[in-house]
């Protein structure tokens, strides 16, 4: 089966841009439709992320996978992250813009190529927060799967020490071992999330799940602890947890030399695919 990637540029009046790519087989009529949000330090070419869409189209779903607006990727240069003044004004509600904004372009400019009937969302890391609560405020999102998902945003930001430290200088910094930048936040980013607990929160938000939710994390996960998978299942007892013994990205890295997936990334993808497949 052969597999045509269409990049696009989502340029709808906001300040920064969405780059994206529409994977899909001239094969399959009108295909469900699955949604990718990457995490933190992430982005739609991290890893082996375009293996991932290649297998999601070979098993006849069409695949759409974005950088968030403000991940610190160009429309020039998606990979990595050659705008850190962008990078630095993201925040947790922005992502759910991206998700909405990505949404509207669809069904706009896409409107004939997939089942509007059978849209589904996959989110890894805190992409999966964004996934979750994207999934409750969208409707048209009939399927919700996390691989390695944050179960809260809150506990992610530092001690009451350093938040005081980073309102007094107004950006705080995260170095990024693989790329050797350091990465900042302006104090605009916790204070987003100050100003809106309540619609960024992942519990609230997963408890009002009444449609198919997967819950897939590894067991030696340490960027975000299996307790988190564990979190998220208590909140809907109707989800699947799925749990394997492996490390936070499924045993990818990046850059990914493979012409194939890692074992464990094989397994996730498998699982989700037999998830997204059986009738609602």
């Amino acid at each position: 089966m052969k597999v045509v990637n269409k990049p696009f540029v989502i340029n709808d009046g906001e300040p920064y841009p969405i780059v994206g790519d529409f994977s899909f087989s001239n094969n399959t009529k009108k295909p469900p439709l699955v949604i990718f949000c990457h995490g933190y330090k992430g982005f739609k070419d991290w890893g082996a992320w375009n293996l991932v869409a290649r297998e999601f189209v070979n098993k006849g779903f069409c695949f759409v996978k974005f950088n968030f607006s403000l991940n610190g990727g160009t429309v020039d240069n998606p990979i990595d992250f050659p705008d850190l003044n962008a990078f630095s004004k993201n925040t947790h509600s922005q992502e759910l813009r991206d998700v909405s904004r990505l949404l509207s372009f669809l069904f706009n400019e896409h409107v004939n190529d997939f089942n509007h009937s059978d849209i589904s969302i996959i989110g890894h890391s805190r992409g999966g927060g964004v996934a979750l609560l994207s999934s409750v405020k969208h409707s048209i999102i009939k399927k919700v799967c996390t691989w390695a998902s944050v179960a809260d945003y809150g506990e992610r930001f530092p001690n009451n020490e350093e938040i005081n430290t980073w309102k007094k200088n107004g950006v705080r910094y995260v170095l990024n071992s693989r790329t050797n930048q350091n990465m900042p936040h302006e104090f605009s980013f916790y204070q987003d999330f100050i100003d809106n607990k309540n619609e960024l929160n992942i519990e609230s938000a997963v408890k009002k799940i009444n449609f198919p939710q997967m819950i897939i994390h590894g067991t030696l996960d340490q960027a975000v602890h299996l307790d988190n998978a564990k979190r998220l299942m208590s909140w809907n007892r109707s989800a699947i947890l799925h749990t394997l013994r492996t490390n936070h990205t499924f045993g990818i890295k990046h850059p990914w030399l493979s012409s194939s997936l890692s074992i464990e990334m094989k397994e996730v993808v498998n699982q989700t695919i037999s998830f997204l497949k059986q009738k609602i």
